[in-house]
């Protein structure tokens, strides 16, 4: 036990670079020069602070040397409500008020910027916020479409700028210790994992409506080509819909696919396939309330994600999770703890969440996740501090993503894809390979 909290206390102080922190990120001699200093301030804009946006403005003031120099969103409700979360986190002065993320931008004193906007913003903001000197944390998924990802890591490379997806669970102590354990054959060779996601979202219609004197609907809609306001789309329905969102495949089947992504070891899949529809509920909603999405990896390994928005039954327990199989045995996952179980299904060894031990700095009651979310950000941090790959760089946040993008295409498409295993790409068909990316509103395409 003193050696798993001696493990966290490293994590949570700032040593989260001796777990996976990968290679450095080949910063240039003068680039290096730029490093922020490991006593020096980092000054945030946090863009997006209506519900996540606003969580997390109160986790990054509670990280060492770290100040909250603006929030951004273009919902004026917002504002007010990130605020009192600044203040109430311990920060004694105000941060700037901003509306137009492109202003946010302008400011040369910010080092970095946190974006939790809808889907269609991410990797735009992203893009932009390397290309105007900005190290970024974006939440999940990184891109709405798998050419933005392309553009994306394109942009962080060229700039020499962290970007940090927000897959939490790369950050997790007690898991990375299980991944550890499967990459050293705790059950033999791995070969497939099962993830799933369940929920009980309700029917719902989007209707004609009058734009909110809160909101700057143009604004809001940003890259996307424009479209009419309607009632009920904002802050969360727009998810299900392809010209926003990505379904729940990538809100939060991401979460999932990635950590599984990470215990097989692997990057893009040879086929991807998917079915399912929307079949719980009647309504305007176009991604599936009901989906499975199936990807074969080289090396005989495979991937399965199960969705159930509309019906809540747990699987094994559990409303998401995930489960590894291999040759000896399985491990069982969801959060940062794990399970090992040998081929009967006997269970040989139960490691626990630090939270759950009540060992884990940040540790919160009423939302276990809020420590991880803590780590994954003093991780980001750090990482901007010595100029080394976050846990989850933009390079892996793309690979998650294209993985459950694809299942869209093809499940949109009708039909199984193969997959070019280097870079991802769709083989030998035209309509899912027009799917690959979109179209912008003029003037906001996103380059570099």
């Amino acid at each position: 036990m003193n050696n798993r909290r001696e493990f966290i206390r490293n994590v949570a102080t700032g040593a989260a670079g001796v777990v996976l922190a990968g290679p450095a990120l080949g910063f240039s001699a003068k680039s290096y020069r730029n490093i922020i200093g490991a006593n020096d301030r980092i000054r945030m804009s946090m863009i997006g602070v209506n519900s996540r946006g606003n969580s997390m403005s109160g986790t990054f003031v509670r990280q060492k040397n770290t100040e909250i120099s603006s929030v951004c969103d273009v919902d004026s409700r917002a504002i007010g409500k990130a605020l009192r979360t600044v203040e109430q986190a311990g920060q004694q002065t105000v941060p700037k008020s901003e509306k137009d993320c492109r202003r946010v931008l302008e400011d040369k004193s910010l080092d970095a910027i946190y974006i939790a906007t809808p889907d269609h913003w991410h990797a735009p903001l992203t893009i932009m916020g390397c290309q105007a000197g900005k190290h970024v944390y974006v939440e999940k998924p990184l891109s709405h479409n798998p050419r933005e990802g392309e553009i994306a890591i394109a942009a962080a490379r060229k700039y020499n700028k962290v970007v940090q997806m927000g897959a939490q669970r790369r950050s997790a102590p007690v898991l990375t210790q299980g991944i550890e354990q499967l990459r050293n054959g705790v059950i033999g060779r791995v070969y497939l994992a099962k993830t799933w996601y369940t929920n009980s979202r309700k029917s719902n219609f989007l209707k004609p409506g009058n734009v909110p004197d809160w909101l700057d609907y143009d604004l809001w809609q940003g890259p996307a080509p424009r479209l009419p306001y309607k009632d009920g789309l904002i802050h969360y329905n727009w998810h299900w819909f392809w010209h926003w969102g990505t379904g729940e495949a990538l809100n939060n089947g991401t979460h999932e696919v990635d950590v599984a992504r990470w215990g097989l070891g692997v990057d893009y899949p040879i086929r991807v396939s998917s079915v399912g529809g929307r079949y719980h509920c009647q309504d305007d909603w176009e991604t599936p309330d009901t989906q499975i999405v199936i990807m074969d990896f080289p090396g005989r390994i495979s991937l399965m994600w199960e969705n159930r928005s509309s019906n809540g039954r747990r699987i094994e327990g559990s409303d998401r999770g995930i489960i590894f199989y291999g040759e000896n045995g399985s491990l069982d996952t969801g959060g940062d703890s794990y399970k090992i179980y040998d081929l009967s299904g006997k269970l040989v060894k139960e490691v626990k969440s630090l939270e759950d031990e009540g060992t884990i700095e940040g540790r919160n009651t009423a939302s276990p996740s809020l420590g991880l979310d803590s780590l994954h950000a003093a991780d980001f941090l750090e990482a901007i501090r010595t100029g080394r790959l976050p846990h989850c760089d933009v390079e892996d946040g793309h690979k998650s993503c294209v993985a459950m993008q694809l299942g869209n295409i093809a499940w949109r498409v009708g039909r199984d894809l193969k997959i070019d295993p280097v870079n991802g790409h769709i083989l030998g068909d035209k309509q899912a390979q027009k799917l690959w990316s979109r179209t912008y509103e003029k003037g906001w395409e996103p380059k570099i």
